[in-house]
């Protein structure tokens, strides 16, 4: 069998690792929903569920590739119990990953155009309602939607094919490091504009009134969701990246500082965008309509607009293109380890089916856009990330959690001992009854409120 790859250093595994983590949501969900449930007061409860919930998740993820050397289309194999079968939440997580980049890489290309439309001045001189006729245009175009998309793929690919240190570590290495620079620059910018200390006052002052205002149930289940969702556990997407790594540092250090990184990017972007709209008597809205309609009319009015408007897309696409990359390298070891592909053959077949796949997400939004599955108003990418946010990750966080915690699966012993295995922080063993019984039951209730908040 082929010698496995592994990262030629551990800020390789952390950096690739925290690109995969840090996804689109950090920057257009994170700052809305900490502005909509009190500001500096939802940060604390969202970092106690970050702790309680993704963190074990995310030990156990990373454990399961460490000890199995493998990705998790054949991890459950090599550790489950002879005789059971474990090894159907690997057809889970193939589907999970690449159902993630049939919407994902549509949704990079965006950021692409973006980068294009502002290092051209299209947003120039424009009004609101122009800006937002601009994305709307973008949105109905399918060349420009297709394109953008192929082009994501392409780059995706071509950095996997090149192999796991020389492509993958070394570009995903350059793309973090400027990722945070950039990041810096735009908080610096942004805060220093006259009149953003009211919303710095708003996001970083805790507002329990707000919390009290929305219902503490309400804010509680927000907070468990967005620690939940951003780190994309339950697919797999990190247990390839403990495969590449050796057994000198414990996992659960090395997933506290993916943890802590993954954090700090999503709190630096609500430190660009609070004080931003705030400064420009903007409403920081939820979603798309942020990042492509609010944040452009920001850099029009600001001095050297343009120049801040090509930073921040910019960093927008190094955060959709660091997923992307993470997410490649885990299809690619998929086709390795399943039918025995070397990198190139692999990244191949894959970049053309990607593409293929993407199609339906990129053409929902223009022609074919009489395809309405979730209901009036909503479009392919809609099914695509309700079947993933609120279904397989879940339902995969919960497999996880029961083959590392039950003697019918891997079990407590095994997973500690690999978790443990290195220098640096142990996995509790104090929390056992915790993540055996009651954390199964918090991804159950997330599950559940999932299609409870969708359809009632």
């Amino acid at each position: 069998m082929e010698q496995r790859e592994k990262f030629s250093s551990r800020i390789g595994f952390i950096l690739i690792s925290v690109g995969c983590a840090v996804g689109l949501g950090n920057v257009w969900r994170f700052p809305y929903i900490v502005g909509k449930y009190g500001g500096a007061a939802f940060v604390l409860i969202y970092l106690v569920f970050l702790a309680i919930l993704g963190l074990p998740i995310m030990v156990m993820e990373l454990s399961v590739g460490r000890a199995s050397q493998r990705s998790a289309a054949k991890s459950f194999h090599v550790l489950e119990p002879k005789g059971s079968k474990w090894h159907f939440g690997s057809y889970l997580a193939i589907a999970g990953n690449y159902l993630l980049m049939m919407f994902y890489t549509t949704v990079g290309g965006w950021m692409l155009i973006y980068v294009k439309k502002m290092v051209f001045g299209e947003f120039s001189g424009k009004t609101v309602e122009e800006i937002g006729g601009i994305f709307n245009e973008t949105l109905a175009s399918p060349g420009s939607m297709t394109g953008g998309m192929v082009i994501v793929v392409l780059l995706g690919f071509l950095v996997c094919s090149m192999g796991l240190k020389k492509g993958v570590e070394r570009i995903t290495k350059w793309m973090m490091s400027l990722l945070f620079v950039i990041l810096l620059i735009l908080c610096v910018r942004s805060v220093t504009l006259q009149g953003a200390g009211e919303g710095l006052a708003f996001y970083l002052i805790p507002d329990f009134g707000k919390i009290a205002e929305s219902g503490a149930g309400e804010v509680i289940f927000a907070a468990m969701g967005q620690a939940f969702f951003t780190l994309s556990l339950g697919i797999g997407a990190m247990a390839i990246f403990g495969s590449y790594i050796g057994r000198s540092r414990s996992l659960t250090g090395e997933a506290v500082h993916i943890c802590v990184l993954d954090t700090v990017v999503a709190f630096l972007a609500g430190l660009i965008i609070f004080p931003a709209c705030f400064a420009f008597g903007v409403n920081p809205g939820e979603g798309p309509g942020l990042v492509f309609v609010t944040l452009p009319n920001i850099f029009n009015q600001m001095s050297a607009g343009r120049l801040w408007g090509v930073l921040f897309f910019v960093f927008m696409s190094f955060a959709a293109l660091s997923t992307i990359i993470a997410v490649f390298e885990n299809i690619i070891s998929f086709s390795k380890d399943l039918w025995g592909l070397d990198r190139k053959k692999a990244s191949l077949i894959n970049g053309i089916g990607i593409a293929i796949l993407s199609l339906p997400c990129a053409l929902g939004f223009n022609i074919w856009n009489f395809i309405q599955p979730m209901g009036a108003g909503s479009t392919v990418q809609d099914l695509e990330d309700f079947v993933i946010s609120n279904n397989l990750l879940p339902i995969g966080s919960l497999i996880y959690l029961l083959f590392c915690t039950s003697r019918y699966g891997w079990g407590w012993k095994k997973f500690t001992e690999e978790a443990d295995a290195g220098a640096g922080l142990k996995f509790p063993k104090w929390s056992r009854l915790y993540v055996s019984y009651v954390l199964p039951v918090i991804v159950l209730i997330i599950f559940v409120m999932g299609y409870w908040q969708k359809f009632a």
